[in-house]
């Protein structure tokens, strides 16, 4: 656990990349959301950079549904949908590209905090018009509220350490 002003961030290799990814976490954590998720005519898995991103990918090799990740950059494409982020310890854009009005998704990320990025990805797919059919987190701290129904592997909380005090596995 480490500070980040006033906020306590937790690291794990899920969440953070660091030290390693170990392919069995990896595999446990997918094979999880494969069980909890909806994907009953899902187009399309949507996933936040960064660290959504490893978990979306074999998600989509598992399940044969194409990823998009909301960005932290833009890149000016066509339909191309800019919204606002903040969370316990940064703000900022994001970007969001590869969805249109219709598109039935799922959500896919490695932890929620406080559901400041939740919240702006979901107004963006709310702007594009994509059905939200399910949300699935590997880690959920607290209960944020992000305005719908969400999923998670694990509920921990951040004291002076990290405990786990829900498996809904």
């Amino acid at each position: 656990m480490v500070r980040r002003g006033e906020y306590n961030y937790f690291i794990h290799p899920i969440t953070d990349g660091v030290p390693i990814v170990e392919p069995a976490l990896l595999r446990e954590v997918c094979g999880g959301m494969l069980k909890m998720l909806d994907l009953n005519g899902v187009d399309k898995i949507v996933v936040v950079e960064a660290m959504g991103i490893h978990i979306g990918s074999v998600l989509s090799t598992m399940t044969d549904i194409p990823m998009t990740i909301m960005r932290k950059r833009v890149y000016n494409l066509p339909g191309e949908i800019a919204v606002h982020q903040t969370t316990g310890y940064s703000k900022g854009e994001l970007y969001l590209n590869g969805i249109g009005k219709g598109d039935r998704v799922v959500i896919v990320d490695d932890v929620i905090s406080t559901g400041g990025t939740m919240r702006a990805l979901l107004q963006a797919l709310k702007i594009a018009g994509a059905e939200v059919v399910d949300v699935c987190f590997a880690i959920q701290r607290g209960d944020p509220d992000i305005g719908r129904p969400y999923k998670s592997l694990v509920k921990i909380e951040v004291m002076k350490k990290v405990r786990v005090v829900e498996r809904h596995l």
